[in-house]
């Protein structure tokens, strides 16, 4: 039975080396090279990484993605798990409201991120008008543009999973804790925060890897300028507009590197949550 089933799985096995393996295992092979767009591939060994750590603009690039992450998936899972909280009560038209909120997520990332360019325009934009701040002129609300971009483009995703998470709580707990007499955010914290953290890590998990990949936005709305250069456009100038293609692809790799680790953290931490869930 077992060598059946491995018989079955290994077209899929294979499918994931050609696509997933074989591609990154040539990508970190290229990063090892110095290599220019037109000139002779010199061998470098390490130092295109070398080279990221001593570069103050790619220092720059690692703190902003950081600071983005962080900020982002705070805002997005928060904003989320209010949004599911509201669509999983029953009200008249919920349906329609659920398919309402899940637009900004179905809008292509490049056209979110040009929606939000005519919003923050410094002569134009709607914001701007409003609050007579040039928002992508300053090193400060440029930031502070890109993430409520962001937010506003994957808070949907955050609010579609955690809604799925709500819904396989059972309702007799609700009741069970009404019937006790627990107020409304008792039953929050005590019944529905619990059982909704497999739903949370989960969130976290896809919005997490989802921001370390950040690029429409910035170069939209910045090209990285104002300090608002991210790791993965750092990487596609430096392989792209400046042809250095050892270098563009070592950036890149080091993102990877980043959110395999991430998604190993929280896969441990999400298969720990749920032992204990069933223990």
């Amino acid at each position: 039975m077992r060598r059946n089933l491995s018989f079955l799985v290994l077209p899929a096995l294979l499918l994931l080396v050609v696509l997933a393996v074989v591609p990154v295992l040539g990508a970190f092979w290229q990063s090892l090279f110095h290599e220019r767009t037109g000139e002779p591939a010199r061998w470098a060994g390490l130092g295109n990484y070398a080279r990221f750590f001593r570069d103050e603009e790619a220092r720059a690039a690692l703190s902003f993605t950081l600071f983005f992450v962080g900020a982002s998936v705070t805002l997005e899972v928060l904003a989320g798990l209010a949004i599911a909280l509201v669509l999983s009560a029953r009200f008249r038209g919920r349906g329609l409201v659920r398919a309402a909120v899940l637009v900004p997520w179905a809008i292509p990332a490049v056209v979110a991120s040009w929606i939000w360019r005519y919003v923050f325009d410094d002569y134009s934009g709607i914001l701007t008008v409003l609050s007579g701040t040039s928002w992508l002129s300053d090193p400060i609300w440029s930031k502070v543009a890109i993430i409520l971009g962001d937010v506003w483009k994957t808070t949907p995703f955050s609010a579609l999973l955690l809604l799925a998470g709500l819904q396989e709580i059972p309702e007799e707990l609700h009741e069970a804790a009404r019937v006790d007499g627990a107020s409304a955010w008792r039953r929050f914290t005590h019944v529905t925060l619990p059982l909704l953290r497999p739903a949370l890590l989960v969130t976290l998990l896809f919005r997490t890897i989802d921001a370390f990949r950040v690029f429409d936005f910035v170069f939209v709305l910045t090209q990285g300028k104002l300090g608002t250069s991210v790791l993965q456009f750092l990487g596609y100038k430096a392989y792209f507009d400046q042809g250095d293609l050892g270098y563009g692809t070592a950036i890149s790799t080091l993102v990877f590197g980043m959110v395999a680790l991430v998604a190993v953290f929280y896969i441990k931490v999400v298969q720990t949550r749920l032992l204990e869930g069933s223990s």
